[in-house]
C-alpha cells in the first residue's frame, strides 16, 4: 500500500483523493482479515498490518462507529470481534422500516383527505 500511496501522491489529478482511496483500501484489507476470525487479538492484527497498536485501534473505532466494519472493540482485553449479520435479520428489519415508513405514509394522507 506504501507504493500505492507513493503513485497516488505523485498524480496531480489522483493526489487530492489520495486520502479516500487509501482509507477504502484499509477498509476493505481489514474487512479480508477480520472475516478470516471470529475474534482476533488487536496487538496480532497490527503486527500483521505493521501498525501502532493505538493507531490500529483508533482505525478501527472510526471505521466500526461509521458502520464500515461489523466488530466490537474489547479495550480492556485487546480483542476485536466480529459479528456478521446473518442476510435474513437484515431483510426482516429492511421489512420493518420499510412497514413502518409505508405506516405514516398512509396516516399522513388519510389525515389531508379528511380535511
Amino acid at each position: 500500500m506504501v507504493d500505492v500511496h507513493a503513485v497516488l501522491v505523485a498524480d496531480r489529478f489522483l493526489e487530492p483523493h489520495a486520502g479516500f482511496f487509501m482509507r477504502e483500501l484499509h477498509v476493505l484489507g481489514y474487512k479480508q482479515f477480520l472475516d478470516s476470525y471470529k475474534s482476533v487479538r488487536l496487538d496480532s492484527m497490527a503486527s500483521s498490518f505493521g501498525l501502532s497498536t493505538s493507531f490500529l485501534d483508533l482505525q478501527l473505532s472510526r471505521f466500526i462507529s461509521a458502520g464500515r466494519l461489523t466488530a466490537k472493540i474489547d479495550k480492556f482485553g485487546g480483542v476485536v470481534e466480529t459479528n456478521r449479520p446473518d442476510l435474513k435479520n437484515a431483510q426482516y428489519r429492511d421489512m420493518i422500516q420499510e412497514g413502518d415508513l409505508l405506516l405514516n405514509r398512509i396516516q399522513k394522507l388519510a389525515r389531508v383527505v379528511d380535511l
